[in-house]
This record gives C-alpha cells, structure tokens and sequence, in this order.
C-alpha cells in the first residue's frame, strides 16, 4: 500500500503579520519569519505632501499679511536704520526724561516697538528709514554704546509701508503727541518741513492733516508760530524754550511791521545768548520796544486826508497766513506767503542761469 504524503498548513504570515513568539520568559522573539510593515499607500503620501504644502503657504501669508498691516514685531539692527528718513518735528531732548528711559530699558527692556518703513538700494547699507520712536531709538543707541551688550544692539520694529508720505508725517506727529508734548514751534516747524518738501500744497492741509485730531483752537495757535518758524528758524538758537505769550507776541510784530524780522535777527546775531535765557532775554526786549514804538505811533496825531468825490471802494486782501506752494515746472517749486512779502523758489532747477534770467526779469519791469 503507497505511503500517503502529509501535508503541512499554508504559513500564517502569507496572510498576515506572524504572532509574536515568546520566550519561557514571555519576551518576544525576533523570529525570520516577521513580515516588514507595510509602506504607505503612494496616494496618501501625495496627499500628505499637498496638505504639508498648503499649510506652509497659508502661514507664509498670513506672515507677509501681519507684516504688511505692520502688526510683525522684528528685530533690526541700530546700525541698519536711517533716522533721518523723514524731518523730525523734535528739536531737543530733555536730559532728564532720556535718563529715565534709558533706566527702564536696562531695567526691563524695550516694550513698545518703533515704527520704521523698508528702503531699497541705499548705498549707506540702510534698510530700513525711522517713522516714530526716535526717542527709544537714541536710547538704544546710548545704552549699546556704553555697554556693547550683544542683545542691544537690534531694536524690536513694526515695519509698516504707508500709502503716501503724509501718512508717514502722520504717524511721527501722533506718536509724539501721544507719548510726549511737542512745543508749539516744533509742530508749527514740521508743518513747515512738510509743505517745503511737498507732502501738501498748502498750509491750511499741512495744519489739518498733520493735527487732524488737534482741537480748533491748537490748530489756529501752532498756525500763528508758522510765522515765527518762517522767519526766525535760521538764527534761533533755543526755540523750544519760547512760551506761548511770547512767541504770540512776536508772530504779531512780525505781521504788523515788515522791519521787525530783519531788526531782530541783527539783535539776535549781535547778542550773547549761549543759553536759553540769554536768547529769550533778547527776544522779550524787541517785543517790548516794538509794542513801545506802536503805542508812541498811536498818540501822535494822524494827518487827515479830505474825503473823494466819489465813493470809496475796498480792495479784498490776500490772507496774510496763507502760503501758496505750486509746482511751477520740473524741478521748481514756488512758495508764497503774503504777510511775509517773501517769494522762495526751490528745487533742483534753482541754479546761476535761473537767478540770471530772473535778475534781467526784474530789471525790464
């Protein structure tokens, strides 16, 4: 009789994972027979690259999103800033309270960012121009130069990117009339800056847009100093230190008299005023001689013309503090203020041909 053959089961692992063997101790073995895992499926590592992806670009523009709408806090260093991108509307420092914010940032660091706007191609290395927080920056600066800290040497930076420039003098002047007071004369001086450099076409818009959230009555007054910046800002020494009654007091005599302006730069000039005092000193005493020669003007009798045959008609005047700043041509640029009888050309086109032909101008008229 033929010997049957036996026949032995189909293996386990052809089917699926062999069980694991275990020793009389009950830890498994590693046995030849342990099937490898199994790779993942080619459509699901495809799907899980395309979300990864998608997730990256999503955060990459919500990124580039905060950073447009300038709500990306980053570090800059304090050499790469140029602090002069815009004409700052602060004159002076006071010692005192820079003392006290260079102690609070070596205390407990900086915790309010400075706004700056990216530039490109600057032959200085500068990439990025100063839009507020001059006064933390200077700090900075000091602090890092007497301890050359590591860790001071970048400064924490909102960079914006304002639609136009007069969205950036904006944020100068709001920031410093939010944290510290300016004087009269300093805003009256940024406005002037401002219309010279073109960011408005007249004073009125520098004023309403510079101090939109100023009340009515400050508006009027840093107008009045406009007068007083436009005639005095290249030989005063200490602005900052006129009050408010005094620089009144002489934006009035520089609009009731045409020599007043010319009378005391040469006071100013001839003087000793190596300090506050000495400057206001001479200020005080032209406006006290100007008012002494009015009221002496004022007592002396008048001569009396005799009235016209015929009626008498008034003439309209030009506002006396409204300057005129038009753009005549490329390159030139004419401002006019009318209580000050004075014409400024300006702008790359003012050169020795310019001055020739309008001196031969002048001649034939």
């Amino acid at each position: 009789m033929a010997k049957r053959k036996r026949l032995t089961p189909a293996q386990p692992s052809y089917l699926s994972a062999a069980p694991e063997s275990k020793s009389a101790l009950g830890a498994p073995l590693a046995t030849a027979s342990a099937a490898p895992p199994s790779p993942i499926a080619p459509i699901a590592q495809v799907a899980s690259d395309a979300a990864a992806q998608a997730a990256l670009s999503e955060l990459s523009a919500v990124l580039e999103k905060a950073r447009a709408d300038g709500r990306l806090i980053e570090r800059i260093g304090l050499e790469q800033i140029d602090e002069a991108h815009l004409v700052r509307d602060r004159l002076e420092q006071d010692e005192d309270e820079m003392a006290a914010l260079m102690a609070s940032l070596r205390a407990r660091g900086q915790q309010i960012p400075i706004e700056v706007v990216q530039l490109e191609d600057r032959p200085d290395g500068k990439t990025h121009g100063l839009i507020s927080g001059w006064r933390r920056l200077s700090a900075l600066k000091r602090l890092y130069a007497e301890t050359s800290e590591p860790e001071l040497a970048t400064i924490k930076a909102l960079v914006i990117q304002p639609a136009s420039a007069r969205d950036a003098y904006v944020a100068m002047v709001e920031e410093n009339e939010i944290r510290v007071n300016l004087s009269h004369y300093e805003r009256a001086r940024i406005a002037v800056r401002a219309l010279r450099e073109g960011v408005y076409p007249n004073q009125k818009m520098a004023l309403q847009g510079l101090f939109a959230n100023a009340t009515r009555a400050k508006r009027s007054k840093v107008g009045s100093f406009v007068a007083l910046v436009e005639a005095l800002d290249a030989v005063l020494m200490f602005p900052v230190a006129i009050n408010e009654k005094l620089g009144l007091a002489l934006v009035r005599e520089i609009t009731r008299d045409s020599g007043f302006t010319d009378q005391l730069i040469s006071h100013l000039r001839a003087g000793r005023r190596d300090t506050p005092v000495g400057e206001l000193r001479i200020l005080s005493a032209a406006v006290s001689e100007a008012e002494k020669a009015a009221l002496t003007r004022q007592s002396e009798p008048e001569n009396v013309e005799p009235l016209a045959a015929g009626p008498r008609i008034r003439e309209p005047l030009p506002a006396k503090d409204e300057r005129i700043n038009t753009q005549l041509a490329p390159g030139l640029r004419l401002g006019y203020t009318p209580g000050q009888h004075r014409i400024e050309l300006s702008g790359a086109a003012v050169d020795e041909r310019l001055i020739q032909e309008l001196r031969h101008w002048l001649s034939q008229r």
